[in-house]
């Protein structure tokens, strides 16, 4: 706002004597405004003026230019003589408080008549929360952006995992133990299973990966890997657990979330012996926490609701707050070169996001660092659906029919042909979905349709829904690099089984075995 007197001789100007009514409106404005007279100096500042400039009362800056920063005193003064000298309209800046330069501040400056000793009227906004929002969004879409990215690597990588894998057994079955090339198969083997680890890492960041939910109370995980963390804590860090009362249930996968435990509680030992080599506490707490008290924290990210919150607080030196924002980045990490891949915090923060939980990481003034892990406690009643899942059975696994096999991936096709065949199945192949429903008009039904679910011009199933309308109850079963959570909700198919890649010989020839088994 900015009081005009428009002159003439119907309206005197306001004098001198005006000063008290109009000390008296800037003062009772919601906004931060002050007044300047003609030498630069401030006849008054109200007190949302001082909260958003971050005024000491007991020492008040004498010029504009003492509230920011060095580079900017010269560009405000400048602005302030301007405006004394007439110039009319108004400016805009943005400037760093010499209390807080991190964050630049919207001033905004314009001229005064009529309001006696003040010509110049200053604006300030505190635009503290606007930023932190801003930063707050933004963050979320880099996590989004990256985890999208993380995910479709992790998809391609189970692909080429899946042949090496799949070449890996077929070689193994033609060399016995005592062969000199079995020992070398077998590392190769190994080092692959160690990669496709590493892909469902970025599966969890991306949120991709295929979880197992259970409704279940999150004391039993804590308890559940009590041994496990104790071993790793050592002599030195003591481990405190601490478990509230009226705890509402959650729904998640409980082997992920205990890997949430120790990956955040690995972090912690870490942090707490880089601090004290003498060691400290690690303490997990379990509490119950009501959507009033959600309200009263004041979080604009966390939707108000009932949440039991898992707390991991350390005893080290916290984390720095230049990287508290990188943190659950994969591939981010403080520890040095060989001491870690940087996918723990990103899989711990996709694994919570992924069960519909929220994570946050902060210092408490004098402590170390706290990771709050918030999940919705779970409505009675709400089920999720039962999936028929091929269940590995040390049976026999030698089958006979003819299996149609839909891939795009010509290593992967190649292995799982060679597979199936070894296991006594007549085997076609497409390289797409259109293919594939030319060799259904060629070769009539099949006795098990096998196909990728992304697939370029015709996707899995949108060629599963071609070929189920010719042959109604046509056995399926779908393999894929992505989750089967994010699959499923874009497959509006009923009997249909799933196989994960990167997946083994013994593996396909389990899953094509009960996905031709007749359905109970």
């Amino acid at each position: 706002a900015v009081l005009l007197d428009e002159g003439g001789a119907a309206s005197p100007a306001i004098g001198a004597g005006a000063g008290a009514p109009v000390r008296s409106l800037v003062s009772l404005l919601p906004f931060g405004m002050a007044l300047v007279d003609r030498d630069g100096r401030f006849l008054q500042m109200n007190d949302a003026f001082m909260r958003a400039g971050q005024v000491d009362p007991a020492h008040p800056p004498l010029y504009p230019g003492d509230l920011v920063s060095r580079e900017d005193k010269a560009a405000v003064a400048d602005a302030v003589r301007r405006f004394a000298g007439g110039a009319t309209h108004s400016a805009d800046m943005a400037v760093r408080l010499k209390n807080h330069p991190d964050e630049p501040v919207a001033l905004t400056i314009a001229g005064a008549r009529g309001l006696g000793d003040a010509v110049v009227l200053l604006s300030l906004k505190d635009n503290a929360e606007e930023t932190r929002l801003k930063r707050e969004v933004a963050q979320a879409t880099k996590m989004q952006a990256v985890g999208q990215l993380a995910g479709g690597v992790a998809h391609d990588f189970n692909n080429i995992l899946t042949a090496i894998i799949g070449h890996c057994d077929l070689m193994m079955m033609r060399h016995s133990p005592g062969d000199s090339d079995h020992d070398d198969i077998q590392q190769i083997r190994i080092n692959s299973n160690r990669a496709a680890g590493l892909t469902r890492q970025l599966l969890a960041f991306s949120r991709q990966q295929t979880l197992r939910p259970q409704v279940l109370q999150l004391p039993d995980v804590v308890a559940e890997v009590s041994n496990l963390l104790k071993r790793l804590m050592g002599e030195t860090v003591r481990l405190d657990v601490h478990h509230g009362r009226a705890l509402g249930a959650v729904r998640a996968d409980p082997g992920q979330l205990e890997q949430v435990v120790v990956n955040l509680a690995v972090n912690a030992r870490d942090a707490i012996l880089q601090a004290n080599p003498k060691g400290g506490v690690l303490t997990i707490r379990t509490e119950a926490v009501t959507a009033a008290e959600v309200r009263a924290l004041g979080n604009d990210v966390l939707p108000p609701a009932d949440y039991t919150a898992l707390v991991m607080q350390d005893t080290g030196a916290g984390i720095p707050p230049d990287i508290v924002g990188k943190i659950f980045e994969p591939f981010f990490t403080t520890k040095e070169m060989g001491k870690g891949t940087g996918l723990g915090l990103s899989t711990v923060y996709g694994i919570v996001k992924q069960s519909g939980g929220w994570i946050f990481a902060d210092n408490p003034p004098g402590q170390g660092a706290r990771f709050t892990i918030y999940l919705p406690v779970h409505a009675a009643g709400a089920t999720a659906p039962v999936v028929r899942r091929a269940a590995s059975k040390p049976a026999e696994t030698w089958g006979t029919g003819t299996v149609l096999l839909v891939e795009d991936e010509a290593m992967v096709r190649a292995v799982a042909e060679r597979a199936l065949t070894r296991q006594g199945y007549h085997v076609l192949t497409a390289d797409n979905g259109e293919a594939a429903l030319d060799m259904l008009t060629q070769h009539g039904r099949p006795d098990l349709l096998i196909s990728d679910v992304v697939m370029p011009t015709m996707d899995g199933p949108t060629m599963v829904r071609h070929a189920r309308e010719r042959y109604p109850g046509l056995p399926v079963l779908f393999m894929s690099g992505y989750a089967e959570e994010q699959l499923r909700r874009s497959i509006d198919l009923n009997h249909v089984q799933f196989l994960a890649k990167p997946f083994s010989v013994q593996q396909l020839a389990e899953a094509a075995r009960d996905a031709l088994a007749p359905v109970a």
